[in-house]
Formats: C-alpha cells, sequence, structure tokens
C-alpha cells in the first residue's frame, strides 16, 4: 500500500473521479470562451466532429443514451447555432461549433500537458495502454464474451 493510501481506492472510482479533470476543463474553457450554453455531451460532439472528421451518427452512437435525449441533444446544438441543417440534410458544423470546438481541443491539450509533466511520457504511454485493455473488455463483453476471471 502506498503512504497516502490511494493502493486501496477501486480503480472504477479512480476512473470516475480521473474524467472530471477533463470535464471540468473543457467547461471553464467553454465558459471563458462566451460558449457558456454548450449542454452536457454538446463538447463531445463537437469536438468529435469538428476536431476528429468524425461523423455525427457514430458520436450519437457513441454516447449511448436514449434516442429522445441525444435526438434534443442534437436540436438544442442546432438551435443554439453549433450546428446546422443544410437543405441537402444531415447536420454540419457552423463557425460557431468550430469555435467551440477549438476551446475544447485547448483544454483536453492543457490537461494533457499537466499530465505529462506529472507521469512522464512513458506514464502517460502506460495509462493510455490500460485505458485501451479497458476499452477492448468492454466491447467483448459487448459482444458476449464475459470477462476473464
Amino acid at each position: 500500500m502506498s503512504e497516502d493510501g490511494n493502493d486501496e481506492i477501486v480503480l472504477p472510482a479512480l476512473l470516475r473521479a480521473a474524467r472530471g479533470a477533463y470535464g471540468r476543463a473543457i467547461r471553464n474553457r467553454l465558459v471563458e470562451a462566451g460558449f457558456d450554453d454548450v449542454p452536457r455531451n454538446g463538447a463531445f460532439i463537437l469536438g468529435g466532429m469538428a476536431n476528429h472528421g468524425a461523423p455525427v451518427d457514430g458520436l450519437v452512437r457513441e454516447l449511448g443514451g436514449r434516442k429522445p435525449s441525444v435526438m434534443g441533444l442534437l436540436d438544442t446544438l442546432v438551435e443554439r447555432g453549433y450546428l446546422a441543417t443544410p437543405a441537402a440534410g444531415g447536420l454540419e458544423i457552423t463557425d460557431r461549433g468550430r469555435a467551440a470546438a477549438a476551446a475544447v481541443r485547448a483544454a483536453v491539450a492543457a490537461v494533457d500537458a499537466d499530465l505529462t509533466a506529472r507521469l512522464s511520457p512513458d506514464g502517460v504511454a502506460g495509462l493510455r495502454q490500460g485505458l485501451l485493455a479497458l476499452i477492448e473488455i468492454r466491447e467483448a463483453m459487448e459482444d458476449g464474451d464475459p470477462p476473464a476471471s
């Protein structure tokens, strides 16, 4: 056990608490940049579309929420000018959405830099490897395979 007792904290609790570092940084940066009306999960949609070229339907699947709530999120992003519905159909990100996505990207970069300063590049690489392994476990369970015991 470590001197600070952190070895006794279960991984799910650590993951939940750690996720807040990015969420809080993103929310703060959005507010500072004048985008305080981005709804919950809106940064995920905007960041994915603008920063990674992800299609909106793939991002919606990743959110995994109930269809009415996800559709409400998209409607809100359109109403607030972050997304638009072109005549050809579908959704596209607006200049306002791209500006908000830039704030999201800056917030993530700031947390990444702080994390690298605290852990070292090798520590961050190990963290990424562990998180990717957890994703593989989740995907296997979604396919009906129980986790190894």
